[in-house]
């Protein structure tokens, strides 16, 4: 009988690992083709991989909670009949165990002259390394002992691809400049008690991702918040005199989120030093503007769906870019790749009546925009012919910045380029 092998799917450009979190089918059972094998996490998206075969089930190379790169072999299917479009000298071959024993004596064989401590000689190791760790560790020449000296960034203090690349940049270079480039000590939190009327319950794996995440993002980058209030009413009125018409042409509603998005990625575009990346001491600047917009899922976990080039498109498209995202992050069918890349991001306090808020920048961006809840107030009206009090629309804008590359002149230029273009809305925009 064939056997046919399921590997980890390519699940986008920037994505190279995912993480096992449920194996749905176990050994023994039979397969119909697209039967769903086993869910995946990517960051904060998860995934199902179906079987492209009937059959049945007889190896799974993995465990759950294992990280997996990119087009390894996770688990094996036994097809009756013909070949599954492997090779004949794949299909001659033993079982994938026994070739892992030859692949090895045959490393052995090269490198034996090697000292004992190699780099793919992980038994001496007691942490847990992903297979895209150890081949980066193989190539580099990377010894065990330096790897297990390299301080984790990933989940239980895992070392991840950036550690690894962290750690060549920094490798030849002297100690006076490694000291500078060391992390942060991690601060142990103190112990908490519980008492007999607590509810104890460990957060989900994606909750620990996201603290995980807002705990780096602080220690990385000093964050300094700016305000600003806009008078927002001539968007208000546009928006109630076509949300209606909107609905019923498109089969969708039309929300204050894209005019923000599309007004976020103009001002970025006229002040390209906050569209940047901080590697060291070297500033990336991004020359696609990718705006993220942090959504509230169901179960009150965070996700940031990302529009992509989000100042190259009409006001038409960003619209159902923002709808399509938002509906889908919220029924969790976005694509790994549909969370990456952002260069800049947006997060809406006004969704729950919040004024304003200082966010947290989301790491490796270098700023976020927070944006606060509409309100009627009174307000000087300047005319040519005196000022006088009437009754507008008000909101407040809040960006935190890197303090590191953005300085406080730089953050209030760009909101008050931000409060020109959101004021200064023209009441006759179509879409």
């Amino acid at each position: 009988m064939a056997k046919f092998d399921i590997v980890m799917p390519k699940l986008g450009e920037s994505i190279i690992e995912a993480t096992i979190t449920r194996w749905v089918k176990n050994i023994g059972d039979q397969l119909e083709e697209d039967d769903s094998i086993v869910e995946i996490a990517t960051d904060k998206v998860d995934s199902e991989i179906p079987s492209p075969v009937e059959g049945k089930l007889v190896e799974l190379l993995y465990n759950e909670g294992d990280v997996v790169a990119v087009g390894e072999i996770i688990a094996r299917v036994e097809m009756d009949g013909v070949d599954s479009g492997e090779s004949e000298n794949d299909a001659e071959k033993p079982e994938q165990p026994e070739n892992i024993a030859i692949s090895d004596n045959n490393i052995e064989e090269v490198v034996e002259d090697k000292p004992v401590d190699t780099p793919d000689d992980f038994s001496k190791s007691k942490k847990f390394y992903s297979p895209l760790v150890k081949s980066m560790a193989a190539a580099e020449n990377i010894s065990v002992a330096e790897l297990d000296g390299i301080a984790g960034s990933g989940r239980d203090g895992r070392v991840t691809k950036n550690d690894v690349q962290a750690f060549l940049a920094n490798r030849n270079k002297p100690v006076t400049a490694a000291v500078n480039t060391e992390p942060l000590q991690k601060i142990a939190p103190p112990p908490v008690p519980s008492m007999a009327t607590d509810r104890v319950v460990e957060m989900d794996r994606m909750r620990k991702l996201i603290a995980d995440h807002m705990v780096m993002s602080k220690q990385v980058s000093p964050h300094v918040t700016s305000f600003i209030d806009v008078d927002v009413t001539n968007i208000v009125k546009w928006r109630n005199s076509v949300k209606e018409s909107f609905q019923k042409r498109e089969g969708e509603k039309i929300t204050f989120t894209p005019i923000f998005v599309q007004a976020a990625a103009q001002a970025l575009r006229d002040y390209p030093q906050i569209n940047v990346s901080l590697d060291g001491y070297n500033i990336i600047y991004r020359k696609d503007i990718n705006i993220g917009m942090a959504a509230a899922l169901p179960n009150g976990n965070l996700i940031v769906p990302v529009i992509k080039k989000a100042d190259e498109k009409s006001l038409l498209g960003v619209v159902k870019s923002v709808n399509d995202l938002a509906g889908r992050a919220r029924s969790n069918k976005l694509q790994p790749d549909e969370i990456q890349d952002g260069t800049f991001t947006i997060t809406n306090f006004g969704s729950f009546d919040s004024l304003t808020g200082t966010p947290i920048i989301n790491q490796p961006q270098v700023a976020i925009l927070g944006v606060g809840a509409i309100r009627k107030q009174p307000a000087v009206i300047e005319t040519p012919d005196g000022d006088f009090i009437g009754i507008r629309h008000i909101m407040i804008l809040s960006l935190a910045y890197d303090h590191r590359i953005v300085d406080g002149a730089l953050g209030g230029m760009y909101l008050k380029r931000l409060k020109e273009l959101l004021e200064n809305f023209s009441p006759e925009t179509t879409v």
